[in-house]
């Protein structure tokens, strides 16, 4: 019983000696709290006004979130009398392996995070990289950007290579350029075939008239004239015109007497 009664009075004086650390660590738990909860508002305050992507903002303040209350929670612990030495080893220790294990996760999540902060492209736009993937993106996540190609199919293209390799962006300009080319004997008026592939072209309204449309001769043999044909046309209708007019300039030049010996 003396044993007994000696253990609790030990107890009861490390109590007592604890309760000013312990009221402190209450308080500094309670403020830090309120101080995380003021400071997360403010946070997101400025995400919304600097208009950041909602996954990313999302993303960013979890984890700031999660830093600050563990922050919080290792000063508590420290006030309370609690050695935080070995809590830090294992932390620091947990971090590097999952860091070691995840090193394909981790740069594709650095890519999706530069990817929403510089909007090199956004949902809707049609791009191509270099890889040769291209089609609308539909979603941009934190570690992979979601694409559909005009046949339907769904790319998932990694951020960590897709934010480090050229990307195309062709819904980021007004009009696109169109290119043809075509071989004709080399015999026939290059003039007369200029004026008729002219006027092709400006019966198409959708092919605008600034820049105009050009019509080179690119090369030139015995046996045969290839011709680069240049127009200009709005982005939303590219794909339209450029499969109707090579089709129209063909038609036309055949219609003038002009042989056509290959159109692309």
């Amino acid at each position: 019983m003396d044993k007994i009664e000696r253990a609790l009075e030990h107890l009861a004086d490390a109590i007592l000696q604890r309760i000013p650390s312990i009221v402190l660590g209450i308080v500094v738990l309670v403020v830090g709290t309120w101080l995380i909860r003021l400071l997360l508002k403010l946070v997101r305050r400025r995400f919304v006004r600097r208009n950041v992507d909602l996954s990313l903002r999302d993303f960013l303040l979890s984890v700031i979130k999660i830093s600050l209350y563990i922050l919080l929670f290792l000063t508590v612990a420290s006030t309370v009398g609690i050695k935080t030495t070995s809590f830090i080893a294992v932390m620091g220790a947990a971090s590097l392996s999952v860091g070691l294990a995840l090193q394909g996760s981790l740069s594709n999540f650095a890519g999706g995070v530069l990817i929403l902060l510089f909007k090199p492209f956004r949902i809707g736009d049609y791009v191509e990289t270099a890889a040769g993937a291209a089609g609308v993106v539909e979603k941009i996540d934190i570690l992979y950007t979601t694409m559909r190609t005009e046949d339907g199919i769904a790319v998932f293209a990694p951020n960590g290579p897709l934010a480090n390799t050229v990307i195309t962006n062709y819904s980021s300009i007004t009009r696109r350029r169109i290119t043809y080319q075509v071989q004709v004997p080399a015999e026939v008026d290059l003039s007369h075939v200029r004026q008729v592939i002219g006027e092709a072209l400006a019966a198409d309204y959708r092919v605008l008239n600034t820049p105009r449309p050009e019509v080179r001769l690119a090369e030139a043999t015995e046996a045969l004239a290839k011709l680069a044909i240049r127009a200009w046309t709005p982005k939303e209708t590219y794909q339209e015109v450029y499969n109707g007019n090579l089709e129209a300039i063909k038609n036309a030049l055949e219609k003038n007497g002009v042989k056509v010996l290959s159109a692309s």
